[in-house]
């Protein structure tokens, strides 16, 4: 049973998947004739990014409620001990 908490545990974390930078070629020229392509990666970019950032947001939430309730669940635990 543990392992299948630990499992579902890791599974919100990993779901928050940095996008990739962008190229930016040094050539001006290739700036250029390129620039829709360059134009779509880095709208896309920003797109993503903030996806990335709202993932990691709930990711937070979430991990500040599981802390929370771990450590309620120690709290009792340590109750039992004494």
């Amino acid at each position: 049973m543990l392992l299948i908490l630990g499992v579902g545990a890791a599974g919100p974390a990993a779901a928050c998947i940095s996008p990739e930078r962008p190229f930016l070629p040094q050539s001006q020229e290739d700036m250029r004739t390129y620039a829709d392509l360059i134009r779509g990666d880095f709208e896309a970019y920003i797109a993503d990014v903030q996806d990335y950032f709202r993932c990691l947001d709930e990711e937070r939430a979430r991990a500040f409620i599981e802390a929370r309730e771990v450590s309620e669940d120690y709290g009792r635990f340590q109750r039992v001990q004494e």
